[in-house]
This record gives structure tokens, C-alpha cells and sequence, in this order.
């Protein structure tokens, strides 16, 4: 690392690897609300909200992350990186 550009690629690059990684784990989260509310404890009625919350939770994050992320890929476009 010689220079500043070179420290930005490196937490770029760093940045690009985490991002597929919090969606996944976002994606899981939701996968395992809804497994928890209707699978296991489909019987249990607050287990079953408890599940749903879960899941609910797990969309607006996933929803707002993938908006975050489309504001700056257009952001990125527009200034041309």
C-alpha cells in the first residue's frame, strides 16, 4: 500500500466482500422466523408471534438494505466510479 487509493481499494474490496454476507445472514434470519412460527411451534400461539416478529423484522431490515443499496449504486453511476 503505497498510496491513499490503494487503502480505499483495500476497504472497498473488504466492503464488497461483506455486503453478499449481511444479506445472506439477513435472508437466514427471515428463513428461520418463519421456520420457528410455522414449523415448530405452529401449535404455540406466542411462539408463533414471537416467529412472526422475527420474520417481519428480518423483511424491513432486508427492504431497507437493499434500498440503501440501490441509492448508492446510483450514486456510483451518476459520478461515474
Amino acid at each position: 500500500m503505497n498510496t491513499f487509493a490503494d487503502l480505499v481499494g483495500v476497504f472497498t474490496g473488504f466492503i464488497a466482500l461483506l455486503v453478499p454476507i449481511i444479506f445472506s445472514l439477513t435472508f437466514l434470519v427471515i428463513a428461520w422466523g418463519i421456520i420457528k412460527a410455522w414449523v415448530i411451534n405452529g401449535g404455540d400461539e406466542s411462539a408463533v408471534s414471537d416467529g412472526k416478529q422475527i420474520a417481519f423484522v428480518g423483511v424491513i431490515a432486508l427492504v431497507f438494505m437493499f434500498g440503501i443499496w440501490g441509492i448508492l449504486n446510483i450514486l456510483k453511476g451518476s459520478l461515474g466510479w
